[in-house]
C-alpha cells in the first residue's frame, strides 16, 4: 500500500488540500455499480433535472462503506485526525452533465442532529426532509473536517469547488459580509479517484456545468466532539467499524 503524506500543515494553513488516486478505478467502478441499483424512490433522495443527492448516504448505500474505507482513506483520516473522530454526516452529490446548478459562496455552519432541544450555544436551528441541522459553537466547527471523494475527474467546467484559502480561520462570515475583490480564490482541480480535505469554516462556491461531464462526490463530515445531553448525531459511525 502507497504510504502517503499528509499535507497537515496545508490544510491548517489554506483549509483544504487534495490527494490524488486514493482510489483505483475499481474501487470506482464498483461504487458506480452499488449507486446504479440503489432504489431512488425513498424520501432521503432528491432527484432533480440539476442535481440527483442521496443524504445519511452511509444508512441508504449500506455496502458502499466497505469500499470508501479502504485501507488508503483510513489511514489518512489516522494521520489527519488520530483515532478521535467519526463519521456524523454523509451525503452523495451527483451533478449531472447538462446541470445549470451552482452554490454561492457560503462556509458549513451546521451539524445534522437527531432532534430539536434548545441548548446553550447551539443555534439557529432548521429541519429539512425530515432532518434537524443546529449551528453548534465555534470550535466544533473548527475542529471538524470533510472528505470529498471524487468519482469523476473534476475541474473549472464541470463545477469543481472553488475555495478562498485561509478564510477557515476568520470565524464565521456572512455571505452579503464577503467583499470578493479583496479575496483570491483558487479552483480545486481533483482528478477521479482523489480526495478533498476542507475545513467546515473555508468558504467556498461551485459554478454551473460548462463541458457536459458529470460531476459525482460523496461527501463526508467528520466530528470528535460530544454533543450535550438530549442532542446525537444523526448519522454517528466509527470509521473503525467500516471494512
Amino acid at each position: 500500500m502507497t504510504d502517503y503524506i499528509l499535507p497537515g500543515e496545508q490544510i491548517n494553513r489554506d483549509g483544504f488540500a487534495v490527494i490524488d488516486a486514493v482510489y483505483t478505478d475499481i474501487e470506482i467502478m464498483h461504487l458506480l455499480s452499488l449507486l446504479s441499483v440503489t432504489d431512488t424512490s425513498r424520501p432521503a433522495f432528491r432527484k432533480t433535472k440539476d442535481l440527483f443527492a442521496i443524504r445519511q448516504f452511509f444508512r441508504e448505500v449500506p455496502d458502499a462503506a466497505d469500499i470508501v474505507f479502504n485501507d488508503v482513506l483510513k489511514q489518512l483520516v489516522a494521520r489527519l485526525s488520530g483515532d478521535d473522530f467519526f463519521v456524523v454526516k454523509s451525503i452523495y452529490f451527483d451533478k449531472p452533465g447538462d446541470s445549470n446548478w451552482f452554490v454561492p459562496w457560503h462556509q458549513d455552519l451546521t451539524i445534522s442532529v437527531n432532534k430539536k432541544v434548545d441548548t446553550a450555544g447551539y443555534g439557529p436551528w432548521t429541519i429539512k426532509h425530515n432532518q434537524y441541522a443546529v449551528q453548534p459553537p465555534l470550535d466544533i466547527l473548527q475542529d471538524n473536517f470533510t472528505i470529498r471523494i471524487h468519482l469523476d475527474a473534476t475541474d473549472h467546467s464541470n463545477g469543481a469547488l472553488r475555495v478562498i484559502p485561509g478564510s477557515h480561520l476568520n470565524g464565521i462570515r456572512r455571505p452579503e459580509s464577503i467583499d470578493l475583490k479583496d479575496e483570491t480564490a483558487v479552483v480545486c482541480t481533483v482528478p477521479k479517484g482523489g480526495v478533498m480535505i476542507m475545513k467546515p469554516l473555508l468558504l467556498h462556491a461551485s459554478g454551473r456545468t460548462l463541458n457536459h461531464q458529470p460531476r459525482r462526490v460523496i461527501h463526508i463530515e467528520f466530528s470528535r466532539s460530544k454533543l450535550p445531553a438530549g442532542l446525537e448525531w444523526a448519522e454517528l459511525m466509527t470509521v473503525s467499524s467500516c471494512s
